[in-house]
């Protein structure tokens, strides 16, 4: 006699049963994020919502206002306005400073030459220094009196301004002071620089390419999505734009360095109104999504994937 085969019906049981071990160990596996995710950002997000259309304060009791935080914030306060405004100046300046800087480095940095690991560490370091040790000393080297900023423009017969306590450079001095951190899309870069064939390299040389050529032909189509993903970082963190302006300006002076995230505190917890705070939040929210989806969006139209033909 020939021996039998499991029947089918007996192998799919098998089958299941051993998919959904699979999927149950999974799911334990994520539970501990998914219980996270619940109580520290999903939670709160639904709370700060339903604060918005509220005048929550710790001192006094909560009352539903409907809309009325919204009217205030687009009709009435001037500062909502204002504290937009200087955020996408910084913005305007900042991103695309961070992005070319962070390139320039990274080209540097590719080089094979001895030392050049020290040299990367160096470059990258200072995008790891807590925020608040690092606003410090900028405090120190933007000072008009004592400053090193000034002392270095006083060798070559400038008169530095007043920096900080200056109207008119109090906000260029934080887009100067921005650069301190390009290390962080440097690193990244340099990763996409370095996963580059260089058999496309060897090839433009073949057809005599310069290093011109090279870099706009092959060089910077092929970094194009480390470029978008430094983009749309740059595009969260500008918007979330806190510690340095708090640190070193309070939002000073005259209001010059007002940022959206410091408006956002000081209605939070130096004027008590945690319900404008939270709708302030969600404005917030709003903006950077519809700003990261153009970026989305356009993306077809410059980002390049290797291998992969996009239709336009």
């Amino acid at each position: 006699m020939t021996a039998t085969t499991p029947s089918l019906p007996m192998k799919q049981k098998k089958v299941l049963s051993l998919s959904k071990r699979e999927a149950l160990t999974a799911y334990l596996l994520i539970t501990p994020w998914i219980v996270g995710f619940i109580i520290f950002t999903l939670g709160p997000m639904i709370a700060s919502l339903t604060f918005s259309f509220t005048n929550f304060s710790i001192t006094k009791p909560t009352q539903f206002l409907g809309l009325a935080n919204f009217i205030q914030m687009f009709f009435q306060d001037y500062r909502f306005w204002l504290s937009l405004r200087v955020t996408l100046t910084f913005a305007i300046f900042a991103i695309p400073l961070g992005l070319v800087f962070g390139l320039l480095l990274a080209l540097l940095l590719n080089a094979k030459v001895p030392g050049i690991a020290v040299w990367r560490t160096i470059y990258y370091t200072p995008s790891v220094v807590s925020g608040v040790a690092v606003a410090i000393l900028w405090g120190y080297l933007f000072n008009p009196q004592y400053g090193v900023i000034n002392w270095l423009l006083s060798l070559v017969n400038i008169k530095g301004p007043g920096w900080l306590g200056s109207p008119d450079w109090a906000l260029p001095a934080l887009i100067i002071m921005s650069l301190w951190g390009v290390g962080g899309g440097m690193i990244i870069y340099l990763a996409g620089l370095q996963g580059i064939p260089t058999a496309l390299y060897e090839a433009a040389e073949v057809d005599g390419a310069n290093s011109v050529q090279k870099f706009f032909k092959i060089t910077l189509p092929l970094i194009t999505p480390v470029l978008f993903y430094n983009l749309v970082i740059g595009i969260i963190g500008t918007f979330q734009y806190f510690t340095n302006a708090y640190v070193m300006t309070g939002g000073g002076p005259v209001e010059r360095t007002l940022f959206y995230n410091l408006y956002l505190y000081n209605n939070a917890f130096r004027y008590q109104q945690l319900g404008y705070a939270s709708a302030l939040a969600w404005v917030l929210f709003i903006i950077v999504l519809i700003l990261t989806m153009l970026v989305f969006r356009s993306s077809a139209m410059w980002v390049y994937y290797e291998g992969e033909l996009k239709r336009r």
